[in-house]
């Protein structure tokens, strides 16, 4: 039955990492990160590709097209398929790649549903308790966690403005939430 799989279409799959690729270059603003941001780490990093990633998988995931699912899974995929090598160029050993990929899925899992839960219940305080919890592994720097929110929820908005069929090509634009949050919160 694995055999099968092998020639099994993946239609999406190059939309996928071209979506992918542009969250990723999205969460590394260097904006993002900092002593009064997020810490730039590997676990920071990993932090904010999962909300980035996690965004656009929402979008992708809701919206009525019955590719939806498709794009959204292409985007998953495209994401642990980076995660493995990786880990594998910083000399992960093969057999503990697969244990390290699931805790990565694991962690990206839990990340995806604290989010989406809080941005569907339009529940500002909870995407904010899921950020900081998350991201900071203490507390966080003063203002860093509201202007991280305000970061996320500018994200899914310009997300969900755009129309599917330039997913569906492999584009996406992060708008305004690709910028560097503001210092301040008005």
């Amino acid at each position: 039955m694995a055999l099968f799989g092998l020639f099994r279409s993946r239609k999406h799959e190059r939309a996928g990492f071209a979506l992918y690729t542009a969250a990723v270059s999205t969460a590394r603003n260097p904006g993002l990160f900092g002593p009064d941001a997020v810490p730039d780490t590997l676990e920071g990093r990993f932090d904010l590709i999962a909300l980035h990633a996690a965004l656009l998988v929402r979008r992708l995931h809701r919206d009525p097209d019955p590719r939806g699912r498709a794009m959204a899974q292409a985007v998953f995929d495209a994401m642990f398929a980076d995660m493995d090598l990786n880990l594998r160029e910083m000399g992960v050993g093969d057999m503990s790649i697969g244990k390290r990929v699931r805790r990565m899925w694991e962690a990206f899992h839990g990340r995806a549903l604290a989010y989406e839960a809080a941005l569907e219940a339009g529940d500002r305080p909870a995407l904010e308790a899921a950020l900081a919890r998350n991201v900071w592994t203490g507390d966080p720097p003063e203002g860093a966690v509201l202007r991280l929110a305000d970061h996320a929820v500018a994200l899914d908005a310009a997300l969900a403005a755009q129309p599917f069929e330039g997913f569906v090509a492999g584009r996406v634009e992060f708008g305004a939430a690709s910028e560097a949050p503001a210092e301040t919160r008005a």
